[in-house]
This record gives structure tokens, sequence and C-alpha cells, in this order.
């Protein structure tokens, strides 16, 4: 690959970044001591998990995220994976997340709450984000919860900061912080649908329901919103339309960073925003067949893009819990 042909830079922000351990077993059992079958270790938060596939996939990654004392081993869990880390010094130390993934595919996570950040921290946070900003990266992806002492309007800021740059910017959190987020003019944000429905205080029953919340809240500032739905695919609302795109039913081996994966490939895809939608599904479905969350490589997504089918203007009378290829 020449540098002519390498993918765009994308700049990463997790503010609450993770070391995460995931573990396979047979079936949980509370209470029992059970032996696992795999034990694996990687560098974890949502926006870290986006830098890694993308890297995977050529491009050229940076994670910036807050770090104590355990800076060293996240630089050392990311340089394989061929991510430039940039911890921003602070007094507490990275969580540890653990996954528990049984063997029809279910995933039970333990997650510590993370390290409070003080306003000095934040503000270094903030200003390593600017600083990044400059060279105009292809995107700026903030991502995953935000931690103690961070304010719910910390990823509006953030997305003010890239406009401000002209540099695209993806915003994948929940709860207030993306409620706050959602008018400051992202170019996408990705809530799964528990998280739509967590900031709309309502169900949405019907795909009519999930592209209708999609247009409003591109009235009120985001441009696309792309709504991960598990088992049953994605939706796709832009200022062209709304489509939406799934596959036959697979049996995941760890769900963990599948939605990562997924707004990653929208953001890696070129073409039309159906050919974008269609190949976010395919890194999605195939992180669910990865162990732990180890994020799917090129020859993974390929073999997952087949299976894709994308629905243009999809039956808004349509039940979600009933949409199916």
């Amino acid at each position: 690959m020449t540098e002519a042909t390498r993918p765009g830079s994308v700049v990463t922000l997790t503010p609450n970044p993770s070391i995460d351990h995931t573990v396979e077993i047979t079936a949980l059992e509370r209470g029992e001591v059970q032996r696992t079958s795999t034990a694996l270790v990687e560098a974890g938060g949502k926006g870290v998990n986006v830098a890694r596939v993308l890297a995977k996939h050529g491009h050229r990654t940076t994670a910036i995220l807050p770090a104590g004392a355990d800076a060293q081993r996240m630089i050392a869990l990311l340089e394989p994976q061929m991510v430039t880390t940039v911890p921003v010094p602070i007094t507490g130390s990275i969580r540890t997340n653990i996954a528990v993934v049984e063997q029809d595919g279910t995933t039970t996570k333990l997650n510590e709450p993370g390290a409070t950040l003080s306003p000095v921290e934040l503000a270094a946070l903030l200003n390593a984000v600017e600083e990044y900003l400059g060279p105009r990266p292809s995107w700026l992806v903030a991502a995953g919860s935000l931690p103690g002492g961070v304010p719910d309007d910390f990823y509006a800021r953030v997305a003010a900061l890239a406009v401000a740059a002209r540099v695209p910017v993806a915003i994948d959190t929940s709860g207030p912080a993306l409620a706050a987020a959602i008018d400051a003019g992202a170019t996408v944000i990705k809530p799964n649908l528990e998280e739509l429905e967590e900031i709309l205080g309502r169900e949405l029953t019907t795909v009519g329901d999930v592209v209708e919340a999609g247009r409003d809240l591109r009235a009120k500032g985001t441009k696309e919103l792309l709504v991960s739905m598990g088992g049953h695919g994605a939706l796709l609302i832009t200022e062209q339309g709304s489509w939406w795109a799934g596959g036959p039913p697979l049996v995941p081996r760890s769900t963990v960073g599948a939605g990562d994966c997924t707004l990653s490939g929208y953001i890696h895809a070129t073409g039309t925003p159906d050919q974008r939608l269609a190949t976010a599904v395919a890194w999605g479905r195939a992180a669910c067949l990865q162990p732990g969350s180890t994020v799917p490589g090129p020859e993974d997504t390929r073999a997952c893009a087949d299976a894709v089918r994308v629905v243009a203007d999809p039956d808004p009378l349509q039940a979600v819990k009933d949409v199916a290829p």
C-alpha cells in the first residue's frame, strides 16, 4: 500500500479508556468456580476500538486518551496494532473491564467506572484534541462513556472544535452526553436502538418510528444518523433518504466492540450512503465472529460483505423486531 492509496488518517478520543479482559466459557453459572477456555487482554474503550480496527484496514490512526502511571501499558498494547497513542496525564488509573462470553454468544460485561478527571485534566484533554485537529485528519471519532468530573456537554464541545477545524466528526455515546451533542453539528452520531429510545424518552417499535426520530435529530443539527439494532441490522438516515441493511442470523462468538466496528466501517467506506451502510453492517457482523474484543481485518470483513442486503426507504410500518433480510 502506497501513501497515495492509503486510507485517510483518523484521530479518536476516548475519555474513559479501559484494559479489557475477555474470557470464554461454556455457560455462566453464578456462584460456581468455572474454568475458561480462552483469555484475551486488549486496549479498550469505544474510541480505542475504532482506532484499532481502522489501523488494521490501513488507516493512520491516533488515539487520544487520559492515562496515569499505566500509560505505558496502553502504549504497549496499541503499538503492535499500528495505533499511535497520545496519553494525556492524569492522577487516576485506566479502568479494567471484564467480559464473560458464553458458548452461545451471550456476553456479560463488568465495567469499572474509570478515573475522575479534574478541571485541569479535562482542559488538557480538549487541548490535545484541538492540537491533533490542526493537521486536518479525515475524521475525528469521539466515543464512549464519560468518566467522573466530565460534564454532559463534553462531546458537544468536542464536536464544536471539529466543526471549527472543518474536520468530519462522529459521536458514539449515550444518555445525557449524547443528548447534549445532537445539536452541535456532528457529521454522524451512532446510537443503538436502546440509546436512541433513552434520549427521546419513548419506545421506537417500528422502522418508521426510528426514521422519524432520525429526521427530528437531523433537524437539530446532526447531519447523519446511524442506528445499530443488533441482530436486526442497522438504519441510516441522511439528507438523501433512509436505508436499512442487515444479513441472515448468525451465532456470535462475541459482541464486544461490534458497534464500534460498525461505525468504523461506515467511516472507512466510500461511495453512496447505501454502500457505506452495507460496509458498516459487514464490519459489525465480522466483529461478532471474532474472539473477545479482537477486531476484524480486511479478509474477515470481505467474507461478510456478500451476506449483507440493503433496502432503500424501508417499510415504515414494519416492527423493528421483525426486520430481516
